[in-house]
């Protein structure tokens, strides 16, 4: 029998619990990575068939089955932030194996919740055409409102947040060193970004470039938004009184 805590308060860490203690949270948008992020995602890539080599830059590289989508681990590089935290994962696509450049780039920092980017990879591998896709850029906000989550009224169009006003996702002006096909400089991107409490550090940050396909990036947020609980060892420092918790045992 599941013990409920109080509803958005965080754990007592004075209860008795027995080593690493499992938590199912929610909302899934604020959970955070639970500090498994690279093993998450390398596993998924890993039973998807995509092959892992090391880097000079002490990354870790992934390449899809058919040579088109690229995964890399770059947490170790430290190549640059977004929102002031680093990033961990860089994905792309490419139109066809002889192109040396990616028609586009995803990335996401550490504290993103891995079951969203699993859903995106997911969507990834079992696209078609993962170099194209712009048709339909209202999926995105689609995919959200289906999941009750609220259009902003002024930008009723590009953006939408929680119902508990935490998270966004926004058609945005690019962040620097944001790289994709189309060299113009004054192109729109998804963003995505959680700030539990208004104006502390943000808890993770992930960037889609302009030729990103919205379709995929539907998936992430459809899957960001998910109402179900997710399992954590670990709850993100500065969230914990916008989760609610339950231990299982």
């Amino acid at each position: 029998m599941e013990a409920p805590l109080h509803p958005h308060h965080p754990i007592d860490p004075s209860r008795p619990s027995s080593p690493d203690p499992m938590y199912w949270v929610t909302p899934r948008h604020l959970a955070g990575d639970d500090g498994v992020l690279a093993e998450r995602i390398g596993d998924t890539l890993t039973d998807l068939g995509w092959r892992m080599w090391p880097t000079s830059r002490n990354a870790l590289l992934y390449v899809s089955p058919d040579g088109l989508r690229g995964a890399e681990w770059i947490l170790a590089a430290y190549p640059f932030e977004l929102g002031g935290l680093p990033v961990a994962w860089q994905l792309s696509a490419r139109p066809n194996t002889a192109s040396a450049l990616t028609e586009w780039n995803a990335y996401f920092t550490v504290g993103v919740p891995y079951e969203a980017l699993t859903d995106f990879l997911l969507a990834l591998d079992a696209s078609e055409t993962p170099d194209a896709g712009l048709e339909h850029a209202d999926s995105v906000l689609k995919a959200l409102g289906v999941r009750g989550w609220l259009r902003d009224i002024d930008r009723p169009r590009t953006t939408a947040t929680d119902p508990g006003f935490s998270t966004n996702v926004s058609l945005e002006m690019l962040p620097p060193l944001i790289h994709d096909a189309d060299p113009r400089g004054d192109l729109l991107g998804w963003q995505a970004w959680a700030e539990p409490v208004l104006g502390a550090p943000y808890l993770w940050c992930a960037s889609f470039s302009a030729s990103a396909p919205h379709e995929l990036v539907a998936a992430f947020a459809s899957s960001l938004a998910a109402p179900g609980p997710v399992p954590r060892r670990t709850l993100p420092e500065g969230a914990e009184d916008r989760l609610t918790v339950v231990r299982r045992g």
